[in-house]
C-alpha cells in the first residue's frame, strides 16, 4: 500500500502554516501555533485517530485567534485530502460516540467529495481559558471545504464547555480513523456507486 502522507504549506498575509499528516501513524503529534487550547484539541485528533500530525503556524494573534484557527482548519483539510488519495479500498464512512463525564458527542462523516458541515454544539460558555469557542466552527468549516468531507457534529449532552469540545474532537478523530481504514473486501474499489468520489 502506498504511503498516505502529505505535507502542505499555506502562506498568506495573516498566517504562515505548515501541516504534515500520516494517516497510518500511531498518534504522534507536534504543535507550535500559539493557541494552546486548539493544540490540546488537535492532539485528540491525532491520538484518537491514530494519525501522526505536525502543525506549525505563525499567525496574527495580536488581532485575535480567528485567522489562525480557520487557516489551520483549511491547511489540515488540504493535507488530509492529499494524503487520502484516490480513496480506493477505504471504508469511506465513519462515526463515533464519545463521552467525557457528563458530556456526550456524536460525529458522523463521509469522505464523499462534497464539502458540508452540520454542527450543533450548544456551548454552556462562550470561552474556555480565553479561547472563543465559536472559532471551532470556523476550524471545521475550513477543514470540510478543503478536504471535501461531509461532517455532522452533535453534542448530545454537556454542562462543562471543555468537556463538550473535547468529546467533539475525540469523536472526530475516531470517526476519521474508521473512514480512512482500508477494507479488505473493497480492495482496489472506489466505495461509491458512481465509481468516483
Amino acid at each position: 500500500m502506498a504511503e498516505r502522507k502529505a505535507r502542505v504549506e499555506r502562506d498568506t498575509l495573516e498566517t504562515q502554516i505548515s501541516v504534515e499528516i500520516n494517516l497510518d501513524g500511531t498518534g504522534k503529534s507536534s504543535f507550535d501555533t500559539g493557541v494552546p487550547f486548539l493544540e490540546h484539541m488537535m492532539d485528540q485528533i491525532a491520538r484518537h485517530g491514530l494519525v501522526d500530525l505536525t502543525v506549525n503556524c505563525k499567525g496574527d494573534l495580536h488581532i485575535d485567534d480567528h485567522h489562525t484557527v480557520e487557516d489551520i482548519g483549511i491547511t489540515l483539510g488540504q493535507a488530509f485530502k492529499q494524503a487520502v488519495g484516490d480513496k480506493k479500498g477505504i471504508r469511506r464512512y465513519g462515526h463515533a460516540y464519545v463521552p467525557l463525564d457528563e458530556a456526550l458527542s456524536r460525529v458522523v462523516l463521509d469522505l464523499s467529495g462534497r464539502p458540508g458541515l452540520s454542527m450543533d454544539v450548544p456551548y454552556t460558555r462562550a470561552s474556555v481559558g480565553g479561547f472563543d469557542v465559536d472559532l471551532f466552527e470556523e476550524f471545521f468549516h475550513g477543514f470540510v471545504n478543503h478536504s471535501m468531507v461531509t461532517l455532522h457534529i452533535d453534542n448530545l449532552k454537556g454542562k462543562n464547555t471543555h468537556h463538550q469540545i473535547e468529546t467533539v474532537f475525540k469523536a472526530f478523530g475516531r470517526a476519521l480513523r474508521v473512514a480512512v481504514e482500508m477494507d479488505e473486501r473493497m480492495a482496489g474499489v472506489t466505495p461509491s456507486t458512481k465509481g468516483a468520489l
